[in-house]
């Protein structure tokens, strides 16, 4: 997988905002093929793919854009987290980060999960707070405390809390949650648990 050049992924973007959805990622994979992940408020259905792609189809073609098949379809349960906005809107649910270097506050890895606690800072200086898993508060080393501030006698205490400039992320996918509930009896609809997607297989 290799990201795409800017110019392309504005271009995509300014595309999928112009039909009332929102973009969240383009990717390029192996045999030529060209990803681009979308969201809207409501749920994305296969009619939202097919018309997405058709639109970028013949943009590419005018564009000249070097790619072998389409795929369009939604972000899926481990979608890519994007900007601030995109942060925001998943506060509260548990995410995996990877940042460019690693982090002081990360106990000098590059690696780490946690719950998306909030967003912090002005506009351009925003920072995450990340409520680490307690393996991994282990790992980085990073204090925990209790109220009187003594260290827990045992690992069943709060996680740690760090904070980490946005501009330090390289990539951020939400961690699937998966339910194991019974499925409901034939004939019932069911959300999707994966991504929904449409295909072209020629530019």
């Amino acid at each position: 997988m290799a990201e795409v050049a800017s110019d392309l992924y504005r271009t995509v973007e300014r595309t999928v905002g112009g039909l009332g959805y929102r973009l969240v990622d383009v990717e390029r994979l192996g045999g030529g093929l060209l990803r681009v992940s979308l969201d809207a408020e409501n749920a994305i259905g296969l009619e939202d793919c097919e018309r997405v792609s058709r639109q970028l189809s013949h943009l590419f073609a005018v564009e000249q854009i070097d790619y072998q098949r389409l795929e369009v379809s939604s972000p899926g349960l481990d979608r890519r987290l994007r900007g601030v906005d995109d942060f925001a809107r998943f506060v509260g649910k548990e995410i995996n980060v990877h940042l460019y270097a690693p982090s002081a506050a990360a106990g000098g890895r590059k690696r780490m999960r946690g719950c998306l606690v909030q967003v912090l800072g002005s506009a351009g200086e925003e920072r995450l707070q990340l409520e680490l898993t307690a393996d991994e508060a282990e790992a980085t080393g990073a204090p925990r405390r209790d109220r009187r501030g003594q260290k827990p006698r045992a690992r069943t205490e709060a996680p740690a809390v760090v904070e980490i400039p946005l501009a330090d992320i390289d990539k951020a996918r939400l961690v699937p949650e998966l339910d194991f509930r019974p499925a409901r009896k034939a004939g019932a609809i069911e959300g999707t648990t994966g991504s929904l997607g449409s295909e072209v297989h020629e530019p």
